[in-house]
């Protein structure tokens, strides 16, 4: 049987053992049971509420603060995910953030989903945004298809050495593929922070600043649940990051398969309401990534 399926693992057995050890370490220490296991505040602890035995956690926004978490450790290359239920009602002028940097002032990396709050009755949109050795300014907005407000959905990064997909309950929003070959920056060097945050940004959050905060609404809250890291930890086993036996670097996981290019398909033609690629007010030329 072993031969059969794993062939090269029979004949190589301290290879085996070593791979099975990477994988153990990866999904071990990248499956936390409860926030307090992988995750601790960035600022404003007293705002983090740790309910349901730790299993989910509440952020809290009010005229005083804002507050925000991060994990403990740092991952190069894997999938992230949480469930999040954004903040109810009249949420205008509020960000709740989902989003992974590298915590490197000039060259940064950094890969962002921005939760962008509204008036009573107006979609949610949902920003994502990509730095890459200190270069961003990437961002596209989508309109969610349904109100994000009412229950838990999950949010995801995966990032891998062929693409970045950022999914909203499965369905990929948005794909930005490693074209380094055509020297196109991409984050492949630097090890990043999962972090999450609530806070005010009513200068530019939503219609560009027009729609103030409603401060008599406060406090605001937002909900996260099943915590989900599987990636390299750094520091953690240095050949981690190059191994092509991760599963997020599998044949299966180098490209949207022919689901989720319809889904992805849909999503841009009927809920994409801005790409900086086609903004010619930005970029008379559009930027190289756009035409790769």
């Amino acid at each position: 049987m072993a031969k059969k399926y794993l062939p090269y693992f029979h004949e190589t057995p301290f290879l085996c053992i070593l791979t099975l050890f990477i994988l153990m370490f990866i999904r071990s220490s990248g499956r936390p049971m409860t926030f307090a296991e992988d995750f601790k505040a960035a600022y404003s602890e007293s705002h983090i509420r740790q309910i349901y035995s730790g299993k989910a956690i509440q952020l809290v926004l009010d005229q005083s603060t804002g507050c925000g978490f991060a994990s403990k450790r740092k991952y190069l290359f894997g999938r992230v995910s949480m469930k999040i239920k954004l903040v109810p009602g009249d949420s205008a002028g509020t960000v709740t953030a989902f989003y992974m940097n590298s915590d490197t002032a000039t060259v940064r990396d950094e890969l962002d989903f921005e939760f962008l709050g509204n008036r009573s009755g107006q979609p949610y949109s949902v920003q994502t945004n990509i730095f890459a050795h200190g270069k961003g300014d990437r961002e596209q907005r989508v309109n969610l298809w349904f109100d994000p407000a009412l229950d838990f959905h999950t949010y995801t990064i995966l990032w891998s050495h062929k693409h970045i997909v950022f999914y909203v309950d499965d369905v990929p929003i948005r794909e930005y593929k490693n074209n380094q070959a055509k020297n196109i920056a991409y984050p492949t060097s630097q090890p990043m922070t999962v972090y999450s945050t609530l806070w005010e940004a009513d200068d530019w959050a939503t219609r560009g600043g027009l729609e103030k905060i409603d401060w008599s609404k406060a406090p605001f809250y937002a909900y996260y649940k099943d915590f989900d890291i599987e990636g390299c930890p750094v520091p953690g086993p240095t050949f981690c990051p190059s191994n092509p036996r991760n599963w997020w670097e599998g044949y299966a996981y180098q490209s949207l398969n022919a689901a989720e290019a319809r889904r992805y398909r849909w999503v841009r033609l009927n809920h994409m309401v801005y790409d900086y690629c086609t903004d010619r007010s930005r970029y008379p030329v559009p930027p190289p990534e756009c035409r790769a």
